[in-house]
């Protein structure tokens, strides 16, 4: 999974101001199973309550098939309004970004335009040469066309064989009246130039005609190499669309075909795997409702209405989870309880509204995005900017002492200066080494900018050591899981606990793991909020957790006597209870901030009123 640090500036465009009407309130999510603390006995006594907490949102997780459903169902919209079979609906859907309102509307106002853009009927000619070799393209004969399939098979070519049409289960193919061999004339392939009597050779209904192999490579390497989702004809110039059932043609051979080179067959099959993996990328990326899941090597979706408009982010941060757990091979679907410690047990948990990889609670989208890109721009060089170098007094631009000698002159201004006591160096005469000159009026005015400066930087270095500090804790989280397992097994074998019994350590080490996102990400939030009473409250709620969080790390870490076992027990389960509240107080409140708008930045954010007028 990526880090926090990658997120893209783009994102602004991925939004869209319409939601989708009806959102189901019974969605199980996972994120309130881990919240509720009921597993391992009577340890966690928290009281049940179905009822969704303030700082969470209502979503549905959906894995690959159940996403190719929907995607079905957008294709039988289209096929019963329009008239249009399975194949050209598709690529339509495909053609417009699975607009189908937009679609239709499209299609009712000039369906031959349409069906030409998408790449379904070949062009009318501009110029008619011959009355009777001119074919009928009206917009009837295009509708029938987009209706048989838009694709055509060639049989083996032959003087026998030629002339009957061959019929499939799905698509009737035929050969093109220009195509059809003369007598004592074989084809030639305009790709490999192979003329064997027994190349099997098809064409769309450009007629562009060639053989089934140069077909079958071509859109291996157009869909397998560069990821095309409309792959059009091979001829130069050719706008037509490969329809779906001629790529499965190619790709997939029927059981009755006869066998071939095998390590050919799984090419083939890996590549239509590919591209319908393609088609399900493209109709979620095209949804504003639904959002694939970024962790490695998952294929879950999730859909999530109440998100889908840019001007919710504002006041909810809409952290959702794919219903997986786990990394790559150790990926699975299992439930918390079933789970084990370490990434075999991560939850695939993240932000629904942004590019954020990961859970950013309580600070909305608007506001991490920013915070990220200040880090990503001057964290790496704060503490040593801080350490070496001044701003001078006119222009405030950065300098680095490089010599011996106070006598400092601006590059960008040409300000002459003492480094020492930052005055102007014209009054200190020759006797700049004693620096007599404190109290001057100039000698202030230049001290008070430098001092200014400095402080702007130190503020931000203090937010952004706590935030990278709870940033490193969570990230070393997974050798205390491994720790806190070994005191498990430990723990099982010197006590009369059973396994069951001890899940409490484990409980305790994802609870403080949840913590540490929140106590991060507050950090960052803090950073922004303007000086007042909110911020004091906040700030109060912050250091109770961050305490909280403190003491139950120091529980989980400490060694373990087999004699105090009960004692320890209690205590974890104790404090992991009170950790869980103080964090859902720090959520729950700044989550009705944000409902309620009380929340005041002291820079401009998105979607929020202007800044106060305040100095930080």
């Amino acid at each position: 999974m990526s880090s926090d640090y990658e997120y893209s500036d783009d994102d602004a465009d991925y939004y869209d101001e319409e939601m989708m009407d009806g959102t189901q309130d019974d969605l199980s999510m996972d994120s309130e199973d881990d919240m509720d603390m009921e597993f391992g006995g009577d340890d966690f006594k928290t009281s049940p309550n179905g009822k969704r907490k303030m700082y969470e949102v209502d979503y549905e997780s959906l894995s690959q098939p159940a996403v190719e459903k929907l995607m079905a169902e957008e294709v039988e919209y289209v096929c019963n309004v329009c008239g249009l079979d399975d194949s050209a609906a598709n690529l339509l859907l495909r053609h417009l970004n699975w607009n189908k309102e937009r679609l239709v509307e499209k299609y009712m106002d000039n369906p031959t335009s349409l069906l030409v853009a998408a790449g379904i009927s070949v062009p009318e000619p501009t110029a008619v040469p011959s009355t009777s070799r001119t074919r009928s393209t009206d917009n009837a004969s295009a509708s029938r066309r987009s209706s048989r399939g838009a694709s055509r098979l060639l049989t083996s070519i032959g003087v026998s064989k030629a002339k009957s049409p061959v019929t499939s289960p799905t698509l009737s193919y035929h050969t093109p009246r220009s195509f059809k061999p003369k007598l004592n004339e074989p084809f030639v392939c305009p790709v490999c130039f192979d003329d064997s009597p027994q190349i099997r050779t098809l064409a769309l209904e450009c007629e562009h005609t060639f053989c089934s192999e140069c077909w079958a490579t071509y859109l291996v390497a157009k869909i397998r190499d560069e990821g095309e989702l409309s792959v059009k004809c091979m001829a130069e110039g050719c706008a037509m669309a490969c329809p779906d059932p001629f790529i499965r043609t190619l790709l997939v051979p029927s059981p009755r075909s006869p066998p071939g080179d095998p390590q050919q067959e799984i090419d083939h099959a890996k590549a239509w795997s590919h591209f319908q993996e393609l088609q399900v990328r493209h109709y979620v990326a095209s949804n504003k409702r639904l959002k694939f899941c970024p962790y490695p090597g998952c294929t879950n979706t999730v859909s999530c209405p109440s998100a889908a408009d840019k001007s919710s982010l504002t006041t909810v941060v809409p952290t959702v989870s794919c219903g997986a757990r786990g990394i790559g091979d150790q990926m699975t679907q299992s439930q918390p309880q079933q789970s084990g410690l370490g990434l075999a047990g991560k939850e695939h948990k993240f932000c629904f509204g942004c590019h954020i990889e990961s859970d950013h609670k309580p600070v909305v989208c608007g506001v991490a995005k920013m915070w990220l890109r200040k880090c990503r721009d001057d964290s790496e060089t704060a503490n040593w900017i801080k350490s070496n170098t001044k701003e001078c007094s006119q222009c405030q631009s950065t300098i680095e002492k490089n010599g011996g000698c106070n006598h400092m002159t601006c590059k960008k201004c040409k300000h002459e200066f003492c480094w020492v006591c930052m005055g102007p160096w014209s009054e200190h005469g020759t006797a700049w080494y004693s620096c007599n000159r404190y109290d001057e009026k100039a000698g202030v005015d230049a001290r008070d900018a430098q001092s200014r400066s400095r402080a702007s930087l130190e503020r931000y270095l203090h937010y952004y050591n706590r935030w990278a500090n709870h940033e490193q804790s969570a990230k070393l989280s997974l050798d205390l899981y491994v720790k806190t397992e070994k005191k498990m097994e430990d723990m099982q074998i010197t006590s009369s606990l059973t396994w069951i019994e001890v899940q409490f350590m484990k409980k305790a080490v994802e609870e403080a793991e949840r913590c540490r996102m929140t106590l991060k990400w507050t950090y960052a939030m803090a950073y922004y909020l303007a000086k007042g009473n909110e911020k004091d409250l906040f700030e109060d709620n912050q250091r109770d957790l961050e305490k909280a969080v403190e003491d139950l790390s120091e529980l989980l870490e400490g060694p373990i006597e087999p004699e105090n076992i009960p004692t320890l027990r209690q205590k974890v389960t104790d404090k992991t209870v009170y950790v869980q509240k103080r964090n859902e107080i720090v959520l729950e409140d700044t989550a009705k901030g944000f409902l309620e708008g009380r929340w005041r930045w002291n820079v401009a954010v998105d979607g929020f009123d202007d800044p106060a007028d305040v100095v930080v």
